[in-house]
């Protein structure tokens, strides 16, 4: 399956002769991910901590209510190592063919174990948020609070010996305004959605962090250890919690 982080092939002099499936899902979206990067005064820090070969489990901090941050950061792996790194997204993105359909266009997989692993198994490096919806879905007066990790990317890292790179990403906080996280326990069971002040996306300046990776020094039989994956988990969040402090500390303005 084509991805509209591969390299073009196409020439825009060509645009004519090309399908609505190529235009739609890998001319436009990396043309927008460079004028919004470029909207966005983006800066990245830490690349060569990315693997240009071999899997690797890559976890951000999530926010933002509207998902630009797993775009963009699926885009600035891709310039910074011209490889694919998939994003494990949430469920809701498969619940109908008009979202799957460009969803899995884009990379997406649906955020589940066996997908995961299958992943990891063949060398590749996924994107997994583990704060869930819980971290891009927290209000606002939250901003760059990480709420709890869940604990599956600690056990796939231990199954497949696959190492973790923390990644910081400072301005998706105050690109999305969101007042309030929606809980919908009596319809949709386990669902949280965003009350969001703004659509239109604010000019904040953005940066992306990635830290060093963590290999885990343990056999993938520790994956049976429900102590120490949360004890690894645990340690992994306070770890990415003190470098968004200081980031928050080092950073000018927002906006300007």
């Amino acid at each position: 399956m084509k991805n509209f982080f591969e390299k073009p092939t196409e020439k825009l002099f060509n645009l004519k002769e090309l399908d609505k499936e190529t235009l739609l899902f890998r001319v436009m979206p990396r043309l927008m991910m460079e004028i919004t990067r470029k909207y966005f005064r983006m800066q990245v820090e830490g690349t060569e901590n990315l693997p240009r070969r071999g899997r690797a489990i890559i976890i951000p901090n999530h926010s933002g209510y509207s998902g630009f941050d797993a775009v963009l950061l699926a885009h600035e792996i891709h310039k910074a190592t011209k490889r694919i790194a998939r994003v494990l997204a949430h469920h809701l993105w498969f619940v109908s063919p008009a979202t799957a359909i460009p969803a899995r266009k884009m990379g997406f997989e649906e955020a589940t174990t066996a997908n995961g692993l299958s992943l990891l198994k063949k060398n590749q490096m996924i994107i997994l948020f583990p704060e869930g919806e819980y971290g891009n879905f927290k209000p606002t007066a939250k901003a760059y609070r990480l709420q709890e990790f869940k604990r599956g990317f600690v056990r796939m890292a231990l199954a497949t010996q696959t190492p973790i790179i923390p990644t910081i990403i400072i301005g998706a906080e105050e690109t999305h305004i969101n007042l309030r996280q929606l809980k919908f326990a009596k319809y949709l069971i386990g669902s949280v959605l965003p009350l969001p002040l703004n659509i239109i996306p604010l000019p904040a300046k953005w940066k992306i962090r990635f830290l060093e990776p963590i290999y885990l020094p343990y056999k993938p039989s520790a994956v049976n250890d429900p102590e120490l994956v949360h004890e690894i988990a645990q340690d992994i969040q306070e770890r990415m919690q003190k470098a968004i402090s200081t980031e928050l500390n080092k950073r000018g303005t927002i906006f300007f």
